[in-house]
């Protein structure tokens, strides 16, 4: 075979006139404007790409990775005639620009760069364009768009300048397309000697994408995510047998060390249970309040009355809300490719919907948002609930804020009907999604005013007089608004709780509230909150010694949500500090009801000694430290306390294990295939 190639390229070489490929570097420069035209409008365009986002533009990795890639396929530019070259050129400059466009305003949002098998899910952003404008699109985003505009012109002065002309007697396409691909070829081979065998792994999971952009670059990032889409369709087919094996010994390890029941096993079981979805609430902004007024006082409160979990993280990834419903019903993680609500709905899965629903309980789910959005008409019943109300189906929609039915409308009319499931059935499960505290919280004159100003006393000098003046702090600013409509949802939640208890629906009836994830706001929104000088309405110097800075983990650790689990009697007033996540819901809830799951990911919380919470992108916590897989840099949470590098790797290990077992259940469908299994050798 070898023979054979070194054969061709001795004919093909036979056959050019050695007289006219005489390298002349000046000739050569000249007649490859266009070329090089594309190789340095691309390199600067993913660069500045890379110091918007990840900031790390001086690696010589990425460089060498991106330069490759666009050597290579410039070089097949060469096999089109000089006069026809432009076009394949701007064709790729489009991609270039489109690709650089699209992965700044994803990480604008997500801090992560987009995926084809997102696709499916970008169909959401029709439903919630306001947000799209609003939080994710920002003028930097567009900042590409020059590449475009520089090939259109580059292309007019070459054209008034007969350089297609001129270049045509010169060049010899084939050899110079195959030349050029030797020199991409060395590069490329330069590059992969700088990578090790973390980053290899790394590129295969593709969990970690800014880790891949950081070290390979972001055309090998894209190239690799398409072939990742495509393996998740073929992997069902080929990877079964590793995955079912990871599978199997994971969960008879798990077996083995399975804790006994705690003070906590059965308290509420036979009672009925409301879950409140509260939409984008954090718990920084329960402990927020304005000129003395708490921003969450009914919150607060319940949290006071109840169980409160104050170290409590979402774990969701790109399919936000549909994450943090999947994970909570499943006790899994959110799937590295794709979203499970739209991609891989058909599989099956143990739920805390489907436990009750075996235990007796009717089961149902709430919304005031469209029946369709993120799929959820289609997959609340896999999950396994008896009934969807939603939207136009089941609610009057007579008061919109946001997205759609007001939170307050909505409750009132979710009332009525959690009365009649209560007089037809003898124990209900359901989970009411709220809605108006998400993004872009543009919508907040229809709210209740909630000022977030800063009022303070002054000396009028002329008259002596003590004068109340109003800076003006958070107004008008996005974390402002935010304040607003957090306002505005814990009055609502306020309402439910008082309208259930007039309605006799609390006395049997255990309430959990979880926020679903952070408000996606911007790391620049709470310098002016945190470092505000209401006297010069600025914000303090950087230089000043009480400026706060929120970096990286400072802002990370800011996105937990708060989780309570309250009931009427406050019989169970505990606060929990312990680290927290979705996946705990499930064992820790469940334990309390008397039902289990036995694929559940996630602990019983009083029954675990140090718990860990892994993200779907390789980050994990725990209450010692902070990891962040992409960095590979970790914070300790108490100064007081040391870790040591084998504690760190195990938690690595770990976190890297959970993700791929739950990406191995959903990707083969190991539950519904074990089950299949089991009742094969049982002859049934």
């Amino acid at each position: 075979m070898k023979k054979k190639i070194l054969n061709n390229i001795n004919g093909f070489l036979k056959r050019i006139d050695i007289k006219k490929i005489r390298f002349n570097p000046k000739q050569y420069m000249k007649t490859n404007v266009l070329f090089f035209s594309f190789i340095a409008t691309s390199m600067i365009n993913v660069t500045l790409l890379r110091f918007i986002t990840i900031k790390n533009f001086f690696e010589l990795q990425p460089i060498l990775g991106d330069l490759a890639f666009v050597i290579i396929i410039g070089a097949i530019g060469y096999l089109f005639k000089p006069n026809h070259q432009f076009k394949y050129f701007f064709t790729l400059a489009i991609i270039v620009t489109a690709l650089c466009i699209i992965n700044s305003m994803y990480y604008t949002n997500y801090l992560s760069f987009a995926s084809v098998s997102l696709l499916a899910t970008s169909f959401q952003i029709v439903d919630v364009g306001d947000a799209v404008v609003q939080n994710v699109m920002e003028i930097k985003d567009f900042c590409y768009l020059w590449q475009i505009f520089a090939l259109f012109f580059i292309n007019k002065t070459l054209k008034q300048k007969n350089y297609y002309e001129k270049a045509g007697k010169i060049e010899i396409g084939k050899l110079r397309a195959f030349n050029t691909l030797i020199v991409g070829g060395i590069i490329f081979a330069v590059f992969t000697t700088t990578l090790t065998s973390l980053d290899l792994g790394r590129l295969r999971k593709q969990w970690n994408r800014e880790y891949i952009v950081s070290r390979f670059g972001i055309f090998a990032y894209q190239f690799n995510d398409i072939a990742s889409s495509v393996s998740t369709q073929i992997t069902p087919l080929f990877g079964y047998d590793n995955a079912a094996k990871e599978f199997r010994e994971y969960y008879l390890e798990k077996s083995l060390v399975e804790k006994e029941d705690n003070q906590y096993t059965n308290i509420f079981k036979g009672k009925n249970v409301l879950f409140i979805h509260a939409e984008s609430m954090q718990t920084f902004a329960m402990e927020a309040s304005f000129n003395g007024e708490e921003v969450t006082p009914n919150l607060n409160r319940l949290a006071k009355e109840g169980m409160f979990f104050s170290n409590f993280y979402a774990q969701e990834s790109v399919g936000t809300s549909s994450d943090s419903e999947f994970t909570l019903s499943s006790s899994l993680l959110p799937t590295s490719s794709g979203t499970v609500f739209v991609n891989y709905f058909d599989r099956e899965y143990v739920t805390i919907q489907k436990l009750f629903r075996d235990q007796g309980y009717y089961t149902f789910s709430m919304h005031g948002n469209k029946c369709a959005f993120w799929n959820r008409n289609v997959v609340h019943d896999k999950l396994g609930y008896n009934r969807f109300y939603c939207y136009t189906n089941d609610y009057k929609i007579d008061e919109v804020i946001g997205l759609g039915l007001s939170d307050k409308s909505f409750f009132k009319q979710s009332v009525d009907k959690i009365k009649k499931v209560n007089d037809t059935y003898n124990n209900y499960y359901g989970t009411i999604i709220m809605l108006t505290n998400h993004t872009p919280f543009s919508d907040v004159k229809k709210m209740d005013d909630f000022p977030v100003d800063f009022k303070y006393e002054k000396v009028n000098e002329e008259t002596g007089e003590t004068e109340i003046i109003s800076a003006p702090y958070m107004e008008g600013t996005m974390l402002g608004n935010y304040f607003k409509s957090v306002h505005y949802a814990d009055q609502a939640i306020g309402q439910l709780i008082n309208d259930l208890d007039d309605n006799g629906l609390l006395d049997n009836t255990v309430i959990v509230i979880y926020g679903d994830h952070d408000a996606k706001l911007k790391t620049r929104e709470f310098l002016r909150y945190y470092n505000y000088d209401p006297y010069t309405d600025s914000v303090i110097s950087k230089n000043d010694p009480t400026y706060k800075r929120m970096d990286s983990f400072d802002y990370e650790l800011n996105r937990k949500v708060p989780f309570i689990i309250w009931t009427k009697d406050k019989q169970y007033n505990v606060k929990v500090d312990e680290v927290m996540g979705m996946y705990d819901i499930l064992p820790t809830v469940g334990n309390m009801f008397g039902v289990k799951s036995d694929y559940a990911l996630g602990n019983d919380m009083f029954s675990v000694q140090e718990n860990i919470v892994v993200f779907p992108d390789g980050d994990w916590l725990t209450n010692k430290m902070y990891y962040n897989s992409q960095k590979e840099e970790g914070r300790l949470l108490d100064p007081n306390y040391s870790v040591s590098i084998e504690y760190i790797q195990k938690n690595i290990d770990y976190a890297d294990k959970l993700i791929s077992i739950s990406d191995n259940i959903i990707i083969h469908d190991l539950i519904r295939k074990t089950k299949e299994n089991a009742a094969l050798m049982n002859g049934e």
